[in-house]
């Protein structure tokens, strides 16, 4: 009868084998955002409509302006971002993809197969915007 109740190292590792691990892509999409968020010269991400729309109701979502496919092991990530004025946008988008490759790899040992970057808008400092929206003399 003891030997029934018995089980050795060697079984609990064979029915670990058979398990498997599921990883979400909003789990992949919050990686990203947090990892897009520690670039220097990115002023935000760029949602669209219904990540407006919804922002006003919950609170920061790191997934806002994150697209994630998967293809088996390999996923691909679209980033919509706003580039703060000054900054070369070539090199912040070289940066970002970085960041957010080493980020996926790193905490799920899936393979960052693509980090598309879509600049969607540039963001100026709040003093510059003032001077922008100021309406030119009229009398001039």
């Amino acid at each position: 009868m003891s030997d029934n109740k018995e089980q050795t190292f060697d079984d609990h590792v064979a029915s670990l084998s058979e398990s498997s691990v599921r990883i979400s892509k909003d789990v992949l999409a919050v990686i990203s955002g947090i990892a897009a968020s520690e670039i220097e010269g990115i002023a935000g991400m760029s949602g669209g409509l219904v990540d407006s729309l919804s922002e006003k109701f919950r609170k920061h979502d790191h997934r806002r302006g994150v697209k994630v496919e998967t293809h088996d092991q390999a996923v691909t990530v679209s980033l919509y971002i706003l580039v703060e004025y000054g900054f070369k946008i070539p090199e912040v988008a070289r940066r970002l993809q970085a960041n957010v490759k080493d980020a996926i790899e790193n905490m799920t040992d899936l393979t960052v197969q693509a980090v598309n970057v879509h600049v969607q808008d540039v963001a100026f400092p709040e003093k510059n915007r003032e001077v922008c929206d100021q309406k030119p003399d009229e009398d001039a």
